[in-house]
């Protein structure tokens, strides 16, 4: 959901054009106004609606403590004064496809409107900047995946370990996945955690328990199934 400070939401023209121009897409249908409007994308149809209340503080609370990706978010959360529900309507697509689209409608609206000052990622807990945001989404201009945008990913540091996990894969029907206490660099486990979800979700991969893993015919990866450290239920864990 894109967030608004002083009242202010989108403008539909500039959006329209925003998605016609920068992502090349076939906008036809357009009904509606600034508050609430109708598009199709090809066969797809969106709507966006203007909520003129901001989003209750207590949703982020919990938030704000592992929102590294955004530098002073709580205050500038707490400044937000109204969002905007972006919904994809009767949508048979696979459940990437309409991530997708919606990050490439939240992408515009967030570059075609100044007050926009980031997106609420609800099922992923996530709260991302808005320039951020609009950086990760163009990943999709290359048929890359911006995993960040749709998957929150923890990172533990303890005792020179580090320790990752996703939250939101479960959205994509697929199981989280955790990483624990490697003694790769932070950076290291970072890149390699984002390559895994990546594979995983590009190509419709389900992990397996037993199986292997692996970016080379060297790389052997085990995958083991077992209760969850970090998050509910059962997660894989990769055996580096």
């Amino acid at each position: 959901m894109p967030m608004f400070k002083n009242n202010k939401s989108y403008v539909l023209d500039k959006v329209i054009e925003d998605l016609r121009v920068y992502w090349e897409l076939d906008v036809t249908d357009i009904e509606g106004d600034d508050e609430l409007a109708t598009f199709k994308v090809g066969d797809e149809l969106v709507a966006i609606s203007m909520m003129p209340v901001p989003i209750p503080n207590s949703e982020f609370e919990s938030m704000y403590s592992y929102s590294y990706l955004w530098e002073n978010v709580e205050n500038e959360t707490k400044e937000h004064t109204n969002h905007v529900i972006v919904s994809i309507l009767s949508s048979d697509i696979p459940m990437v496809e309409k991530y997708s689209l919606l990050t490439k409608v939240n992408s515009s609206i967030l570059r075609t409107s100044e007050d926009a000052i980031g997106i609420y990622q609800g099922s992923a807990t996530l709260l991302l900047p808005k320039e951020l945001y609009i950086a990760f989404s163009e990943l999709l201009l290359s048929d890359m995946l911006p995993v960040q945008l749709w998957v929150y990913i923890g990172i533990i540091y303890n005792n020179e370990r580090t320790s990752v996990y996703s939250y939101g894969m479960q959205e994509f029907d697929k199981s989280e996945i955790e990483i624990l206490e490697t003694v790769m660099s932070n950076r290291e486990v970072y890149d390699l955690f984002i390559n895994i979800l990546n594979y995983v979700l590009a190509y419709d991969v389900t992990l397996k328990h037993g199986e292997t893993i692996g970016f080379s015919e060297d790389e052997k990866i085990k995958i083991i199934e077992s209760e969850a450290v970090y998050v509910d239920g059962n997660s894989l864990k990769l055996e580096i």
